[in-house]
């Protein structure tokens, strides 16, 4: 019997699963994906998890796209953008101001703001309009 895509999400959601346990290696997981997207048949499916434990593929529900997860996932991701940002900001006016110090006060150009503000603004996107459009992983 031919899989659909839905089908071959839930296969991908189970490997990513058994991945995340250490069952896999990446390798592993790495041509187990690949072959999964060029599977055609429930067959096909069934070779990529017979050898994990407790894959039944009839009773496999797909993960929701949005799940809870995924979203502090998210979260998290753009919490590390954002203190790479005031890191990298914070290091930059230290310099400035060291230089400003060492000339007597004589304090240059504030250049940090070409740092802070377009890798600022490009993050801000990021942060606002990141969640829009989310398609769920293949």
């Amino acid at each position: 019997m031919r899989a659909s895509d839905g089908d071959r999400d839930k296969v991908a959601g189970v490997l990513r699963e058994h991945y995340a346990q250490g069952r896999l290696t990446n390798e592993e997981f790495d041509e187990r994906l690949e072959r999964l997207y060029s599977s055609r048949t429930y067959g096909e499916l069934a070779r990529l998890t017979s050898d994990l434990p407790d894959v039944d593929l009839k009773r496999m529900t797909p993960a929701p796209a949005n799940s809870p997860q995924r979203r502090d996932a998210r979260r998290k991701g753009v919490a590390a953008l954002w203190a790479s940002w005031a890191m990298a900001s914070g290091i930059n006016w230290v310099i400035w101001l060291i230089i400003g110090v060492t000339n007597g006060l004589d304090f240059p150009y504030p250049w940090p703001l070409w740092v802070m503000g377009p890798w600022g603004v490009i993050l801000l996107m990021t942060t606002v309009l990141g969640g829009r459009g989310d398609r769920p992983d293949r």
